[in-house]
Protein backbone atom coordinates (compact mmCIF):
# COMPACT_ATOMS: atom_id res chain seq x y z
CA UNK A 1 0.00 0.00 0.00
CA UNK A 2 1.50 3.46 -0.90
CA UNK A 3 1.79 6.17 1.81
CA UNK A 4 -0.04 9.39 1.25
CA UNK A 5 0.70 13.08 2.77
CA UNK A 6 -0.90 15.51 3.51
CA UNK A 7 -1.06 18.45 1.83
CA UNK A 8 1.27 21.70 2.54
CA UNK A 9 -1.17 24.97 2.70
CA UNK A 10 -0.29 28.94 3.21
CA UNK A 11 -2.50 30.22 5.62
CA UNK A 12 -2.95 33.90 6.90
CA UNK A 13 -4.72 36.37 9.20
CA UNK A 14 -4.54 39.62 10.49
CA UNK A 15 -5.64 40.75 13.57
CA UNK A 16 -7.69 44.59 14.60
CA UNK A 17 -4.95 46.21 15.70
CA UNK A 18 -2.72 45.50 12.62
CA UNK A 19 -0.86 42.14 13.87
CA UNK A 20 -0.30 39.68 10.93
CA UNK A 21 -0.05 36.08 11.60
CA UNK A 22 1.63 33.73 8.35
CA UNK A 23 1.89 29.94 8.45
CA UNK A 24 3.32 26.74 6.27
CA UNK A 25 1.73 24.23 7.91
CA UNK A 26 2.83 20.89 7.51
CA UNK A 27 1.09 18.05 9.14
CA UNK A 28 3.12 15.93 8.53
CA UNK A 29 6.53 17.76 10.13
CA UNK A 30 7.49 16.42 13.50
CA UNK A 31 8.71 19.68 15.05
CA UNK A 32 6.83 23.37 15.15
CA UNK A 33 8.62 26.71 14.42
CA UNK A 34 7.32 29.94 15.53
CA UNK A 35 8.80 34.07 15.50
CA UNK A 36 8.25 37.20 16.10
CA UNK A 37 9.41 39.42 13.41
CA UNK A 38 9.44 42.53 14.04
CA UNK A 39 9.84 45.52 11.41
CA UNK A 40 12.98 47.13 12.95
CA UNK A 41 16.46 47.45 12.91
CA UNK A 42 19.15 49.83 12.70
CA UNK A 43 18.28 51.35 9.33
CA UNK A 44 14.91 53.05 11.74
CA UNK A 45 17.15 54.68 14.30
CA UNK A 46 18.21 58.28 14.19
CA UNK A 47 21.44 59.11 15.63
CA UNK A 48 20.83 59.65 19.22
CA UNK A 49 19.80 56.15 19.80
CA UNK A 50 21.81 54.16 17.84
CA UNK A 51 22.01 50.63 18.84
CA UNK A 52 18.83 50.75 20.17
CA UNK A 53 17.44 47.81 18.48
CA UNK A 54 19.96 45.03 19.46
CA UNK A 55 20.51 46.70 23.06
CA UNK A 56 16.40 46.34 23.18
CA UNK A 57 16.89 42.46 21.71
CA UNK A 58 19.14 41.61 24.72
CA UNK A 59 16.43 43.24 27.32
CA UNK A 60 13.22 41.35 25.84
CA UNK A 61 15.10 38.57 28.08
CA UNK A 62 15.51 40.63 31.02
CA UNK A 63 12.23 39.60 32.16
CA UNK A 64 8.65 40.79 31.90
CA UNK A 65 5.76 41.92 34.69
CA UNK A 66 5.04 37.66 34.87
CA UNK A 67 8.82 36.25 34.72
CA UNK A 68 11.86 36.88 35.81
CA UNK A 69 14.96 36.83 33.32
CA UNK A 70 15.77 33.00 35.13
CA UNK A 71 12.11 32.27 34.35
CA UNK A 72 12.33 33.05 30.70
CA UNK A 73 15.39 31.26 29.96
CA UNK A 74 14.76 28.32 31.80
CA UNK A 75 11.09 27.94 30.19
CA UNK A 76 12.66 28.45 26.52
CA UNK A 77 15.34 25.44 27.43
CA UNK A 78 12.48 23.28 28.83
CA UNK A 79 9.96 24.00 25.70
CA UNK A 80 12.03 24.31 22.74
CA UNK A 81 14.91 22.38 21.16
CA UNK A 82 15.99 25.90 19.31
CA UNK A 83 15.38 29.40 20.76
CA UNK A 84 16.84 32.52 19.69
CA UNK A 85 16.79 36.22 18.86
CA UNK A 86 18.69 38.34 16.09
CA UNK A 87 18.82 42.35 15.07
CA UNK A 88 19.34 43.34 11.55
CA UNK A 89 19.38 46.37 9.76
CA UNK A 90 15.43 45.84 9.16
CA UNK A 91 14.49 43.38 11.32
CA UNK A 92 14.60 42.13 14.81
CA UNK A 93 13.53 38.16 15.23
CA UNK A 94 12.86 36.07 18.17
CA UNK A 95 12.00 32.43 17.48
CA UNK A 96 11.77 29.06 19.02
CA UNK A 97 11.48 25.28 17.83
CA UNK A 98 9.40 23.05 20.06
CA UNK A 99 7.18 19.79 19.43
CA UNK A 100 3.93 20.44 18.13
CA UNK A 101 2.12 19.53 20.91
CA UNK A 102 3.89 22.62 23.06
CA UNK A 103 2.55 25.13 20.49
CA UNK A 104 0.05 26.98 23.30
CA UNK A 105 2.80 27.44 25.73
CA UNK A 106 6.03 28.11 23.61
CA UNK A 107 3.60 31.05 21.92
CA UNK A 108 2.62 31.80 25.05
CA UNK A 109 5.84 32.56 26.43
CA UNK A 110 7.29 34.17 23.28
CA UNK A 111 4.45 36.77 23.11
CA UNK A 112 4.81 37.68 27.03
CA UNK A 113 8.73 38.36 25.81
CA UNK A 114 7.25 40.80 23.55
CA UNK A 115 6.39 43.00 26.00
CA UNK A 116 9.16 43.28 28.31
CA UNK A 117 9.50 44.81 31.37
CA UNK A 118 12.51 47.38 30.86
CA UNK A 119 13.68 47.49 34.58
CA UNK A 120 15.96 50.35 34.88
CA UNK A 121 18.41 47.75 36.80
CA UNK A 122 18.41 45.44 34.07
CA UNK A 123 19.14 48.60 31.82
CA UNK A 124 22.06 49.52 33.46
CA UNK A 125 23.29 46.12 33.70
CA UNK A 126 22.92 44.95 29.87
CA UNK A 127 24.62 48.49 28.97
CA UNK A 128 27.56 46.89 30.39
CA UNK A 129 27.46 44.17 28.16
CA UNK A 130 26.43 45.81 24.60
CA UNK A 131 29.71 47.84 25.59
CA UNK A 132 31.95 45.04 25.98
CA UNK A 133 30.39 43.51 22.90
CA UNK A 134 31.12 46.72 20.69
CA UNK A 135 34.72 46.58 22.07
CA UNK A 136 34.77 42.57 21.35
CA UNK A 137 34.02 43.13 17.64
CA UNK A 138 36.39 46.18 17.32
CA UNK A 139 39.44 43.70 17.61
CA UNK A 140 37.76 41.33 15.19
CA UNK A 141 39.07 42.82 12.12
CA UNK A 142 36.63 40.69 9.63
CA UNK A 143 33.43 41.70 10.97
CA UNK A 144 34.96 45.18 11.38
CA UNK A 145 35.77 45.65 7.46
CA UNK A 146 32.20 44.32 7.07
CA UNK A 147 30.96 46.99 9.11
CA UNK A 148 32.97 50.10 7.88
CA UNK A 149 32.93 48.89 4.25
CA UNK A 150 28.98 49.04 4.53
CA UNK A 151 29.10 52.08 6.17
CA UNK A 152 31.30 53.65 3.19
CA UNK A 153 28.66 52.57 0.51
CA UNK A 154 25.57 53.18 1.77
CA UNK A 155 27.14 57.44 3.15
CA UNK A 156 24.29 59.14 4.65
CA UNK A 157 21.91 57.09 3.48
CA UNK A 158 20.20 54.73 6.51
CA UNK A 159 21.48 51.44 6.01
CA UNK A 160 25.23 53.01 6.81
CA UNK A 161 23.78 52.71 10.37
CA UNK A 162 25.78 50.52 12.72
CA UNK A 163 23.75 47.55 14.08
CA UNK A 164 25.36 47.48 17.53
CA UNK A 165 25.71 51.49 17.31
CA UNK A 166 28.46 52.94 18.97
CA UNK A 167 30.51 53.11 22.16
CA UNK A 168 28.85 57.06 22.47
CA UNK A 169 25.16 56.12 21.49
CA UNK A 170 24.75 53.32 23.71
CA UNK A 171 26.33 54.91 26.53
CA UNK A 172 24.51 58.16 26.23
CA UNK A 173 21.28 55.96 25.34
CA UNK A 174 18.38 56.22 28.49
CA UNK A 175 15.74 53.67 29.44
CA UNK A 176 13.21 56.31 28.21
CA UNK A 177 14.34 56.41 25.39
CA UNK A 178 14.29 52.81 24.71
CA UNK A 179 10.94 52.52 26.03
CA UNK A 180 9.76 55.54 23.63
CA UNK A 181 11.19 53.73 20.43
CA UNK A 182 9.80 50.48 21.80
CA UNK A 183 6.30 51.28 21.98
CA UNK A 184 6.46 53.10 18.52
CA UNK A 185 8.48 50.24 16.71
CA UNK A 186 7.30 47.16 18.52
CA UNK A 187 3.37 48.06 17.73
CA UNK A 188 1.19 45.56 16.37
CA UNK A 189 0.97 46.53 12.44
CA UNK A 190 4.86 46.32 12.66
CA UNK A 191 4.97 42.79 13.87
CA UNK A 192 4.57 39.36 11.79
CA UNK A 193 3.86 35.87 13.90
CA UNK A 194 5.26 33.19 11.83
CA UNK A 195 4.99 29.86 12.01
CA UNK A 196 6.40 26.28 9.86
CA UNK A 197 5.67 22.94 10.43
CA UNK A 198 3.14 20.98 12.06
CA UNK A 199 1.13 24.19 13.30
CA UNK A 200 -2.20 24.19 14.31
CA UNK A 201 -3.11 27.71 12.66
CA UNK A 202 -6.78 28.43 14.36
CA UNK A 203 -5.49 27.82 17.52
CA UNK A 204 -2.38 30.29 16.69
CA UNK A 205 -4.43 33.09 15.84
CA UNK A 206 -7.12 31.91 18.52
CA UNK A 207 -3.83 32.98 21.23
CA UNK A 208 -2.65 35.77 19.46
CA UNK A 209 -6.19 37.34 19.51
CA UNK A 210 -6.01 36.55 23.27
CA UNK A 211 -2.59 37.37 23.98
CA UNK A 212 -2.09 40.35 21.52
CA UNK A 213 -5.33 41.72 20.70
CA UNK A 214 -5.37 44.89 23.09
CA UNK A 215 -1.79 45.80 22.01
CA UNK A 216 -1.81 49.68 20.78
CA UNK A 217 -1.17 50.07 17.22
CA UNK A 218 0.89 52.99 16.36
CA UNK A 219 2.30 54.39 13.12
CA UNK A 220 5.64 53.10 12.23
CA UNK A 221 7.26 54.26 9.23
CA UNK A 222 10.41 53.18 7.48
CA UNK A 223 12.28 55.57 5.38
CA UNK A 224 13.33 54.03 2.28
CA UNK A 225 15.43 57.18 0.46
CA UNK A 226 17.46 56.84 -2.48
CA UNK A 227 21.21 56.60 -1.87
CA UNK A 228 24.30 57.37 -4.05
CA UNK A 229 26.68 54.94 -4.17
CA UNK A 230 30.26 55.86 -2.46
CA UNK A 231 32.91 54.39 -4.40
CA UNK A 232 35.00 55.58 -2.70
CA UNK A 233 38.46 53.54 -1.17
CA UNK A 234 39.60 53.83 2.92
CA UNK A 235 42.61 51.96 4.23
CA UNK A 236 42.62 51.08 8.48
CA UNK A 237 46.19 50.34 9.72
CA UNK A 238 45.70 47.33 12.40
CA UNK A 239 49.18 46.48 13.00
CA UNK A 240 48.72 43.20 15.11
CA UNK A 241 46.27 41.78 12.67
CA UNK A 242 47.76 38.60 11.21
CA UNK A 243 45.70 38.64 7.73
CA UNK A 244 44.61 41.55 5.33
CA UNK A 245 41.45 41.89 4.76
CA UNK A 246 39.47 44.04 2.03
CA UNK A 247 35.95 44.38 1.58
CA UNK A 248 34.25 45.50 -1.59
CA UNK A 249 30.55 46.49 -2.08
CA UNK A 250 28.31 47.42 -5.37
CA UNK A 251 25.26 47.92 -5.99
CA UNK A 252 22.71 44.89 -6.11
CA UNK A 253 18.66 44.15 -7.52
CA UNK A 254 16.65 45.39 -4.22
CA UNK A 255 14.57 42.48 -2.06
CA UNK A 256 11.21 43.15 -4.38
CA UNK A 257 13.28 43.44 -7.64
CA UNK A 258 12.77 39.90 -9.67
CA UNK A 259 16.07 40.25 -10.64
CA UNK A 260 17.09 39.69 -7.46
CA UNK A 261 17.68 35.62 -8.46
CA UNK A 262 19.68 36.28 -11.15
CA UNK A 263 22.09 38.44 -9.16
CA UNK A 264 22.48 35.23 -6.74
CA UNK A 265 23.18 32.76 -9.39
CA UNK A 266 25.91 35.48 -10.51
CA UNK A 267 27.15 35.73 -7.13
CA UNK A 268 27.65 32.08 -7.23
CA UNK A 269 28.69 31.21 -10.36
CA UNK A 270 31.70 34.31 -9.25
CA UNK A 271 32.61 34.01 -5.89
CA UNK A 272 30.70 31.12 -4.20
CA UNK A 273 33.14 29.79 -1.12
CA UNK A 274 33.39 26.88 -3.50
CA UNK A 275 33.47 26.17 -7.14
CA UNK A 276 33.56 29.32 -8.21
CA UNK A 277 35.60 31.28 -10.22
CA UNK A 278 37.20 33.34 -7.08
CA UNK A 279 37.70 29.65 -5.42
CA UNK A 280 39.55 28.09 -8.37
CA UNK A 281 41.46 31.40 -9.04
CA UNK A 282 42.19 32.51 -5.60
CA UNK A 283 41.58 29.71 -2.94
CA UNK A 284 42.18 26.32 -4.59
CA UNK A 285 45.95 28.12 -5.93
CA UNK A 286 46.19 29.16 -2.01
CA UNK A 287 47.13 32.93 -2.73
CA UNK A 288 44.38 33.88 -0.46
CA UNK A 289 42.46 32.44 2.98
CA UNK A 290 39.11 33.54 1.81
CA UNK A 291 37.67 35.11 -1.39
CA UNK A 292 33.75 35.10 -1.95
CA UNK A 293 31.13 37.60 -3.01
CA UNK A 294 27.37 37.04 -1.66
CA UNK A 295 24.07 39.44 -2.54
CA UNK A 296 22.45 41.63 0.63
CA UNK A 297 18.87 42.39 -0.06
CA UNK A 298 16.90 45.00 1.89
CA UNK A 299 13.49 47.40 1.42
CA UNK A 300 14.43 49.92 -1.72
CA UNK A 301 18.53 48.78 -2.17
CA UNK A 302 20.74 45.87 -2.22
CA UNK A 303 24.68 45.06 -2.37
CA UNK A 304 26.95 42.88 -3.90
CA UNK A 305 29.61 42.07 -0.86
CA UNK A 306 32.64 40.72 -1.93
CA UNK A 307 35.27 39.68 0.76
CA UNK A 308 38.87 38.95 0.46
CA UNK A 309 41.62 37.96 2.84
CA UNK A 310 45.35 37.01 3.16
CA UNK A 311 48.46 37.16 3.80
CA UNK A 312 49.09 41.04 3.60
CA UNK A 313 52.12 40.81 1.01
CA UNK A 314 49.86 39.01 -1.43
CA UNK A 315 47.69 41.74 -1.38
CA UNK A 316 48.33 43.42 -4.63
CA UNK A 317 48.64 40.58 -6.41
CA UNK A 318 45.08 38.90 -5.29
CA UNK A 319 43.25 42.22 -5.61
CA UNK A 320 44.68 42.39 -8.99
CA UNK A 321 43.34 38.96 -10.38
CA UNK A 322 40.24 40.03 -8.46
CA UNK A 323 39.89 43.13 -10.20
CA UNK A 324 40.64 40.91 -13.94
CA UNK A 325 37.96 38.58 -12.82
CA UNK A 326 35.15 40.78 -12.41
CA UNK A 327 36.23 43.06 -15.87
CA UNK A 328 35.93 39.38 -17.43
CA UNK A 329 32.18 38.79 -16.27
CA UNK A 330 31.68 42.28 -16.86
CA UNK A 331 32.26 41.75 -20.62
CA UNK A 332 31.72 38.58 -21.14
CA UNK A 333 28.59 37.52 -18.73
CA UNK A 334 28.73 34.19 -17.89
CA UNK A 335 28.33 30.58 -19.82
CA UNK A 336 25.38 28.23 -19.66
CA UNK A 337 27.37 25.12 -18.12
CA UNK A 338 28.30 27.98 -15.28
CA UNK A 339 24.57 29.14 -14.81
CA UNK A 340 23.07 25.64 -14.75
CA UNK A 341 25.71 24.28 -12.16
CA UNK A 342 24.59 27.31 -9.84
CA UNK A 343 21.17 26.49 -10.83
CA UNK A 344 21.59 23.07 -9.49
CA UNK A 345 23.44 23.82 -6.37
CA UNK A 346 21.22 26.71 -5.08
CA UNK A 347 18.37 24.34 -5.96
CA UNK A 348 19.52 21.48 -3.87
CA UNK A 349 20.75 23.53 -1.38
CA UNK A 350 16.65 25.11 -1.14
CA UNK A 351 14.89 21.44 -0.94
CA UNK A 352 17.38 20.55 1.44
CA UNK A 353 17.23 23.48 3.91
CA UNK A 354 13.05 22.93 3.04
CA UNK A 355 13.29 19.51 5.08
CA UNK A 356 13.13 21.63 8.07
CA UNK A 357 10.32 23.97 9.92
CA UNK A 358 12.54 25.89 11.33
CA UNK A 359 14.16 26.92 8.17
CA UNK A 360 11.03 27.41 6.43
CA UNK A 361 10.05 29.76 9.06
CA UNK A 362 12.57 32.30 7.90
CA UNK A 363 11.42 32.26 4.15
CA UNK A 364 8.14 32.42 4.60
CA UNK A 365 8.28 34.79 7.81
CA UNK A 366 10.83 37.01 6.21
CA UNK A 367 9.60 36.78 2.78
CA UNK A 368 6.15 38.48 4.25
CA UNK A 369 8.20 40.82 5.99
CA UNK A 370 10.55 41.96 3.21
CA UNK A 371 7.31 41.67 0.55
CA UNK A 372 3.97 40.71 1.67
CA UNK A 373 4.26 37.63 -0.33
CA UNK A 374 4.30 33.70 -0.19
CA UNK A 375 6.42 31.35 -2.09
CA UNK A 376 6.48 27.77 -1.78
CA UNK A 377 9.46 25.68 -2.01
CA UNK A 378 8.77 24.79 -5.69
CA UNK A 379 7.95 28.30 -6.83
CA UNK A 380 10.86 29.92 -5.87
CA UNK A 381 13.06 26.96 -7.54
CA UNK A 382 11.07 27.97 -10.57
CA UNK A 383 12.57 31.01 -10.36
CA UNK A 384 15.90 30.57 -10.20
CA UNK A 385 15.06 27.51 -13.26
CA UNK A 386 13.93 30.52 -15.69
CA UNK A 387 17.17 32.93 -15.32
CA UNK A 388 18.99 32.92 -18.65
CA UNK A 389 22.46 34.26 -19.19
CA UNK A 390 20.63 37.14 -21.24
CA UNK A 391 19.37 37.81 -17.39
CA UNK A 392 22.68 37.70 -16.12
CA UNK A 393 23.91 40.41 -18.47
CA UNK A 394 21.39 42.60 -17.70
CA UNK A 395 21.99 42.47 -13.70
CA UNK A 396 25.77 43.09 -14.95
CA UNK A 397 24.35 46.25 -17.28
CA UNK A 398 22.49 47.35 -14.08
CA UNK A 399 24.76 47.03 -11.49
CA UNK A 400 28.41 46.76 -12.11
CA UNK A 401 30.14 43.80 -9.65
CA UNK A 402 33.43 46.77 -10.27
CA UNK A 403 32.06 49.50 -9.46
CA UNK A 404 32.78 49.47 -5.66
CA UNK A 405 33.29 51.07 -2.41
CA UNK A 406 36.41 49.26 -0.66
CA UNK A 407 37.21 48.72 3.08
CA UNK A 408 40.53 47.43 4.23
CA UNK A 409 41.81 46.87 7.58
CA UNK A 410 44.91 44.69 8.52
CA UNK A 411 48.91 45.30 8.75
CA UNK A 412 48.95 47.61 5.57
CA UNK A 413 49.02 51.00 5.54
CA UNK A 414 47.60 51.17 2.24
CA UNK A 415 46.43 49.28 -0.65
CA UNK A 416 48.65 48.34 -3.43
CA UNK A 417 47.87 50.26 -6.25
Amino acid sequence: MGSSKSPVAFRHAKLANGLEIVAETSPDAYSAAYAYMVKTGARDESPEVAGVSHFLEHMVFKGTDKRTSFEVNRELDDLSSSSNAYTSEEQTVYYATTLPDDQQPIVELLTDIMRPALRQEDFDTEKKVILEEIAKYEDQPPYNAFEKCVSVFWGNHPLANSILGTVESVTALTRDQMMAYFEQRYSPGNIVLAAAGNVDFDALVKTAEQLCGKWEPKAAPRETPPFQTQLTTKVEQKSLAAQQYVIQSAMAPDARDDDRYAARLLATIVGDDSGSRLFWELIDTGEAEYAAIGCMEFQGAGLFLTSLSGVPDQTGANLAKLADILAEVQENGVTEEELEQAKNKICAHLVLQAERPSNRLFSVGGGWVQRGKYLTVREVVDRYRRVTTADIKRVLANYPLNRTATFAIGPLEQLPQ
